[in-house]
Protein backbone atom coordinates (compact mmCIF):
# COMPACT_ATOMS: atom_id res chain seq x y z
CA UNK A 1 0.00 0.00 0.00
CA UNK A 2 1.42 3.28 -0.83
CA UNK A 3 0.70 6.60 0.46
CA UNK A 4 1.95 9.33 -0.61
CA UNK A 5 3.45 12.05 1.97
CA UNK A 6 0.83 14.29 0.19
CA UNK A 7 -1.93 11.84 1.53
CA UNK A 8 -0.53 11.90 5.17
CA UNK A 9 -0.50 16.09 4.99
CA UNK A 10 -4.22 15.65 3.80
CA UNK A 11 -5.47 13.47 5.87
CA UNK A 12 -3.50 14.64 9.20
CA UNK A 13 -4.86 18.00 8.30
CA UNK A 14 -8.61 16.95 8.15
CA UNK A 15 -8.32 15.17 11.18
CA UNK A 16 -6.56 18.14 13.08
CA UNK A 17 -9.46 20.52 11.50
CA UNK A 18 -12.39 18.02 12.49
CA UNK A 19 -10.93 18.40 16.20
CA UNK A 20 -10.74 22.05 16.10
CA UNK A 21 -14.01 22.25 14.54
CA UNK A 22 -15.39 20.21 17.63
CA UNK A 23 -13.55 22.47 20.16
CA UNK A 24 -14.95 26.38 18.92
CA UNK A 25 -18.71 24.39 17.89
CA UNK A 26 -19.25 22.72 20.70
CA UNK A 27 -16.36 22.23 23.56
CA UNK A 28 -15.67 26.12 23.86
CA UNK A 29 -18.82 27.26 25.49
CA UNK A 30 -19.28 24.91 28.81
CA UNK A 31 -22.46 22.90 28.16
CA UNK A 32 -23.73 19.72 29.25
CA UNK A 33 -24.83 18.13 25.59
CA UNK A 34 -28.40 17.31 25.35
CA UNK A 35 -28.94 13.34 24.67
CA UNK A 36 -30.56 14.75 20.88
CA UNK A 37 -27.17 16.63 20.44
CA UNK A 38 -25.05 13.57 21.12
CA UNK A 39 -26.54 11.09 19.04
CA UNK A 40 -27.01 13.20 16.07
CA UNK A 41 -22.82 13.86 16.41
CA UNK A 42 -21.91 10.34 16.98
CA UNK A 43 -23.70 9.30 14.28
CA UNK A 44 -21.97 12.28 12.24
CA UNK A 45 -18.64 10.99 13.26
CA UNK A 46 -19.32 7.47 12.70
CA UNK A 47 -20.55 8.29 9.15
CA UNK A 48 -17.17 10.00 8.30
CA UNK A 49 -14.93 6.79 9.49
CA UNK A 50 -17.70 4.30 7.33
CA UNK A 51 -17.12 7.06 4.29
CA UNK A 52 -13.36 7.81 4.90
CA UNK A 53 -13.48 3.52 4.84
CA UNK A 54 -14.84 3.28 1.76
CA UNK A 55 -12.43 5.74 0.14
CA UNK A 56 -9.96 2.99 1.02
CA UNK A 57 -12.06 0.68 -0.59
CA UNK A 58 -12.02 3.01 -3.78
CA UNK A 59 -8.30 3.91 -4.03
CA UNK A 60 -6.35 0.86 -2.49
CA UNK A 61 -9.12 -1.96 -3.31
CA UNK A 62 -11.04 -4.38 -0.61
CA UNK A 63 -7.72 -5.68 0.91
CA UNK A 64 -6.89 -2.78 2.32
CA UNK A 65 -10.39 -1.73 3.05
CA UNK A 66 -11.42 -4.64 5.06
CA UNK A 67 -8.40 -3.99 6.63
CA UNK A 68 -9.16 -0.64 8.01
CA UNK A 69 -13.10 -1.46 8.64
CA UNK A 70 -11.79 -4.21 11.04
CA UNK A 71 -9.33 -2.14 12.55
CA UNK A 72 -11.75 0.32 12.96
CA UNK A 73 -14.24 -1.57 14.80
CA UNK A 74 -11.61 -3.28 17.17
CA UNK A 75 -10.45 0.23 18.14
CA UNK A 76 -14.07 1.23 18.55
CA UNK A 77 -14.95 -1.56 20.84
CA UNK A 78 -11.67 -0.96 22.89
CA UNK A 79 -12.65 2.87 23.51
CA UNK A 80 -16.02 2.11 23.86
CA UNK A 81 -14.63 -0.17 26.96
CA UNK A 82 -12.24 2.80 27.81
CA UNK A 83 -15.71 5.15 28.43
CA UNK A 84 -15.75 2.74 31.40
CA UNK A 85 -12.96 4.29 33.10
CA UNK A 86 -13.70 7.67 32.01
CA UNK A 87 -16.90 7.71 33.81
CA UNK A 88 -14.66 6.38 37.19
CA UNK A 89 -12.46 9.33 36.61
CA UNK A 90 -14.93 11.85 36.29
CA UNK A 91 -17.26 10.85 39.38
CA UNK A 92 -13.67 10.69 41.19
CA UNK A 93 -12.81 14.27 40.77
CA UNK A 94 -16.37 15.60 41.00
CA UNK A 95 -16.42 17.53 37.83
CA UNK A 96 -19.42 19.31 36.49
CA UNK A 97 -21.01 17.66 33.40
CA UNK A 98 -21.01 20.99 31.78
CA UNK A 99 -16.76 21.28 32.08
CA UNK A 100 -16.42 17.26 30.95
CA UNK A 101 -16.09 18.12 27.74
CA UNK A 102 -13.07 19.89 27.70
CA UNK A 103 -11.76 17.53 29.67
CA UNK A 104 -12.38 14.46 27.35
CA UNK A 105 -11.81 16.36 24.20
CA UNK A 106 -8.23 17.47 25.56
CA UNK A 107 -7.60 13.53 27.06
CA UNK A 108 -8.93 12.34 23.26
CA UNK A 109 -6.03 14.52 21.09
CA UNK A 110 -3.63 13.86 23.74
CA UNK A 111 -4.72 9.74 23.24
CA UNK A 112 -4.12 10.20 19.63
CA UNK A 113 -0.71 11.82 19.80
CA UNK A 114 0.29 9.42 22.01
CA UNK A 115 -1.16 6.61 20.11
CA UNK A 116 0.57 7.94 16.96
CA UNK A 117 4.04 7.90 18.70
CA UNK A 118 3.02 4.21 19.29
CA UNK A 119 2.57 3.67 16.06
CA UNK A 120 5.53 5.07 14.89
CA UNK A 121 7.37 3.04 17.00
CA UNK A 122 5.61 -0.07 16.16
CA UNK A 123 5.92 0.21 12.33
CA UNK A 124 9.60 0.42 12.72
CA UNK A 125 9.94 -2.36 15.61
CA UNK A 126 7.64 -4.48 12.76
CA UNK A 127 9.99 -3.57 10.01
CA UNK A 128 13.08 -4.34 11.95
CA UNK A 129 12.74 -7.31 13.65
CA UNK A 130 9.32 -9.50 12.38
CA UNK A 131 9.41 -11.58 15.78
CA UNK A 132 8.19 -8.54 17.05
CA UNK A 133 4.41 -10.18 16.04
CA UNK A 134 5.85 -12.82 18.80
CA UNK A 135 5.57 -10.31 21.63
CA UNK A 136 2.69 -8.65 20.17
CA UNK A 137 1.26 -11.42 20.13
CA UNK A 138 1.88 -12.87 23.49
CA UNK A 139 0.93 -9.75 25.13
CA UNK A 140 -2.69 -9.58 24.07
CA UNK A 141 -3.08 -13.22 24.91
CA UNK A 142 -1.92 -12.24 28.44
CA UNK A 143 -4.32 -9.00 28.65
CA UNK A 144 -7.16 -10.74 27.52
CA UNK A 145 -6.59 -13.30 30.56
CA UNK A 146 -5.85 -10.04 32.34
CA UNK A 147 -9.49 -9.01 31.30
CA UNK A 148 -11.19 -11.82 32.57
CA UNK A 149 -9.46 -12.35 35.78
CA UNK A 150 -10.33 -8.98 36.52
CA UNK A 151 -13.97 -8.92 35.45
CA UNK A 152 -16.05 -7.58 38.48
CA UNK A 153 -13.12 -5.61 39.96
CA UNK A 154 -12.26 -3.21 37.43
CA UNK A 155 -13.27 -0.26 38.96
CA UNK A 156 -11.88 -0.91 42.28
CA UNK A 157 -8.72 -1.45 40.61
CA UNK A 158 -9.21 1.58 38.85
CA UNK A 159 -10.29 3.75 41.63
CA UNK A 160 -7.15 2.58 43.40
CA UNK A 161 -4.84 3.61 40.19
CA UNK A 162 -6.54 6.99 39.81
CA UNK A 163 -5.64 7.50 43.77
CA UNK A 164 -1.66 6.96 43.46
CA UNK A 165 -1.51 9.59 40.47
CA UNK A 166 -3.75 12.10 42.16
CA UNK A 167 -1.31 11.52 45.15
CA UNK A 168 2.01 11.71 43.64
CA UNK A 169 0.57 14.78 41.10
CA UNK A 170 -0.69 16.80 44.65
CA UNK A 171 3.33 16.42 45.83
CA UNK A 172 4.73 17.74 42.42
CA UNK A 173 2.11 20.43 41.85
CA UNK A 174 0.18 23.30 43.81
CA UNK A 175 -3.26 22.29 43.70
CA UNK A 176 -6.36 23.65 44.86
CA UNK A 177 -10.04 21.17 46.08
CA UNK A 178 -12.17 24.36 44.39
CA UNK A 179 -13.20 24.81 40.99
CA UNK A 180 -12.90 27.98 38.93
CA UNK A 181 -15.37 27.49 35.79
CA UNK A 182 -13.39 25.40 33.08
CA UNK A 183 -9.89 26.66 34.16
CA UNK A 184 -7.62 23.78 34.26
CA UNK A 185 -5.09 26.91 36.05
CA UNK A 186 -5.76 29.85 38.60
CA UNK A 187 -4.76 31.97 41.49
CA UNK A 188 -5.77 32.05 44.59
CA UNK A 189 -4.28 34.28 47.04
CA UNK A 190 -1.53 35.35 43.85
CA UNK A 191 -0.39 31.55 43.50
CA UNK A 192 -0.85 29.89 40.38
CA UNK A 193 -2.47 26.49 41.11
CA UNK A 194 -3.67 23.99 39.40
CA UNK A 195 -8.10 23.29 39.40
CA UNK A 196 -9.14 19.50 39.88
CA UNK A 197 -10.04 19.83 36.17
CA UNK A 198 -6.22 19.64 35.80
CA UNK A 199 -5.90 16.79 37.56
CA UNK A 200 -8.57 14.78 35.88
CA UNK A 201 -6.65 15.29 32.55
CA UNK A 202 -3.49 14.70 34.30
CA UNK A 203 -5.29 10.81 35.49
CA UNK A 204 -7.05 10.35 31.72
CA UNK A 205 -4.04 11.14 29.89
CA UNK A 206 -1.78 8.43 32.29
CA UNK A 207 -4.70 5.93 31.52
CA UNK A 208 -4.41 7.10 27.57
CA UNK A 209 -0.89 5.68 27.69
CA UNK A 210 -1.82 2.45 29.24
CA UNK A 211 -4.80 2.10 26.64
CA UNK A 212 -2.29 2.55 23.64
CA UNK A 213 0.02 -0.51 25.05
CA UNK A 214 -3.34 -2.33 24.35
CA UNK A 215 -4.97 -0.76 21.22
CA UNK A 216 -1.62 -0.70 18.77
CA UNK A 217 -0.56 -3.83 19.33
CA UNK A 218 -4.45 -5.35 18.80
CA UNK A 219 -4.60 -3.54 15.39
CA UNK A 220 -1.17 -3.97 14.12
CA UNK A 221 -2.72 -7.75 14.25
CA UNK A 222 -5.44 -6.84 11.68
CA UNK A 223 -3.45 -4.55 9.31
CA UNK A 224 0.71 -3.74 9.46
CA UNK A 225 -0.07 -0.61 7.52
CA UNK A 226 0.74 2.36 9.36
CA UNK A 227 -1.74 4.74 7.50
CA UNK A 228 -4.92 2.36 8.30
CA UNK A 229 -3.29 2.07 11.64
CA UNK A 230 -3.11 5.51 12.53
CA UNK A 231 -7.18 6.95 10.23
CA UNK A 232 -8.79 3.72 12.00
CA UNK A 233 -7.34 5.03 15.96
CA UNK A 234 -8.49 8.48 14.59
CA UNK A 235 -11.63 7.88 13.62
CA UNK A 236 -12.70 5.58 16.22
CA UNK A 237 -11.34 8.50 18.75
CA UNK A 238 -13.58 10.68 17.04
CA UNK A 239 -16.36 11.34 18.70
CA UNK A 240 -16.20 9.42 21.97
CA UNK A 241 -16.67 12.47 23.64
CA UNK A 242 -19.80 12.34 22.28
CA UNK A 243 -21.11 8.82 22.99
CA UNK A 244 -19.37 9.40 26.37
CA UNK A 245 -22.66 11.38 27.02
CA UNK A 246 -25.01 9.13 24.78
CA UNK A 247 -24.45 5.99 26.65
CA UNK A 248 -22.97 6.81 29.53
CA UNK A 249 -25.61 5.98 31.29
CA UNK A 250 -25.98 2.61 29.28
CA UNK A 251 -22.44 1.41 30.37
CA UNK A 252 -23.16 -0.54 33.61
CA UNK A 253 -25.40 -2.17 30.75
CA UNK A 254 -22.98 -3.80 29.06
CA UNK A 255 -21.45 -6.55 31.72
CA UNK A 256 -20.04 -8.99 29.00
CA UNK A 257 -18.21 -6.32 27.06
CA UNK A 258 -14.94 -7.19 29.09
CA UNK A 259 -15.27 -10.78 28.47
CA UNK A 260 -15.87 -10.09 24.08
CA UNK A 261 -12.41 -7.79 24.19
CA UNK A 262 -11.00 -10.77 25.73
CA UNK A 263 -11.82 -13.31 23.11
CA UNK A 264 -11.06 -10.80 20.28
CA UNK A 265 -7.83 -9.71 21.71
CA UNK A 266 -6.94 -13.18 22.19
CA UNK A 267 -7.67 -14.21 18.70
CA UNK A 268 -6.18 -11.00 17.14
CA UNK A 269 -2.95 -12.53 19.80
CA UNK A 270 -3.45 -16.06 18.43
CA UNK A 271 -3.48 -14.00 14.62
CA UNK A 272 -0.14 -12.43 15.34
CA UNK A 273 1.85 -15.38 16.77
CA UNK A 274 0.33 -17.65 13.57
CA UNK A 275 1.83 -14.36 10.82
CA UNK A 276 5.13 -14.45 13.09
CA UNK A 277 5.85 -18.10 12.74
CA UNK A 278 4.36 -17.83 8.63
CA UNK A 279 7.57 -14.87 8.88
CA UNK A 280 9.90 -16.68 11.19
CA UNK A 281 13.61 -15.81 11.09
CA UNK A 282 14.30 -16.63 15.27
CA UNK A 283 16.96 -19.69 14.46
CA UNK A 284 15.79 -21.35 17.50
CA UNK A 285 12.31 -22.14 15.94
CA UNK A 286 12.37 -24.37 13.25
CA UNK A 287 15.81 -23.59 12.37
CA UNK A 288 15.02 -20.19 11.22
CA UNK A 289 12.91 -20.67 8.38
CA UNK A 290 9.27 -19.84 8.18
CA UNK A 291 6.62 -22.29 9.85
CA UNK A 292 3.60 -23.58 7.01
CA UNK A 293 1.39 -22.64 9.11
CA UNK A 294 -2.66 -21.34 8.36
CA UNK A 295 -3.18 -17.81 8.08
CA UNK A 296 -5.98 -16.04 9.25
CA UNK A 297 -7.87 -14.06 6.67
CA UNK A 298 -9.13 -10.42 7.32
CA UNK A 299 -12.71 -11.54 6.26
CA UNK A 300 -12.25 -13.81 8.54
CA UNK A 301 -10.91 -11.58 11.20
CA UNK A 302 -13.90 -8.89 10.40
CA UNK A 303 -16.33 -11.70 11.20
CA UNK A 304 -14.86 -13.38 14.36
CA UNK A 305 -14.96 -9.36 16.01
CA UNK A 306 -18.27 -8.21 14.64
CA UNK A 307 -19.71 -11.39 15.30
CA UNK A 308 -18.38 -11.88 18.87
CA UNK A 309 -19.11 -7.84 19.62
CA UNK A 310 -22.64 -8.28 18.42
CA UNK A 311 -23.33 -11.47 20.67
CA UNK A 312 -21.54 -9.82 24.17
CA UNK A 313 -23.67 -6.86 23.43
CA UNK A 314 -27.08 -8.67 22.84
CA UNK A 315 -26.31 -11.12 25.75
CA UNK A 316 -25.93 -8.17 28.25
CA UNK A 317 -28.76 -6.08 27.27
CA UNK A 318 -30.88 -9.60 28.04
CA UNK A 319 -28.97 -10.37 30.94
CA UNK A 320 -29.79 -6.75 32.47
CA UNK A 321 -33.20 -6.46 30.96
CA UNK A 322 -33.66 -9.62 33.28
CA UNK A 323 -32.24 -8.42 36.47
CA UNK A 324 -34.38 -5.28 36.06
CA UNK A 325 -37.81 -7.58 35.60
CA UNK A 326 -36.72 -9.72 38.33
CA UNK A 327 -36.67 -6.96 40.77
Amino acid sequence: MHVSPLVWVITCGVILGLFVFDFFAHVRTPHAPSFRESAFWSTVYITIAILFGLIVFWLWGSTYGGEYFAGYVTEKALSIDNLFVFVIIMATFSVPREYQQKVLLIGIVMALVMRGIFIALGAAAINAYSWVFYLFGAFLVYTAYTLIRNHGHQKEAEEKRDTRILTIAKKILPTTDTYDGDKLVTRIDGKRVVTPLFLALIVIGFTDLLFALDSIPAIYGLTQEPYLVFTANAFALMGLRQLYFLIGGLLDRLVYLSYGLSVVLAFIGVKLVLHALHENTLGFVNGGQPVAVPEISTAVSLTVIIGVLAVTTVASVLKTRNSTLAR
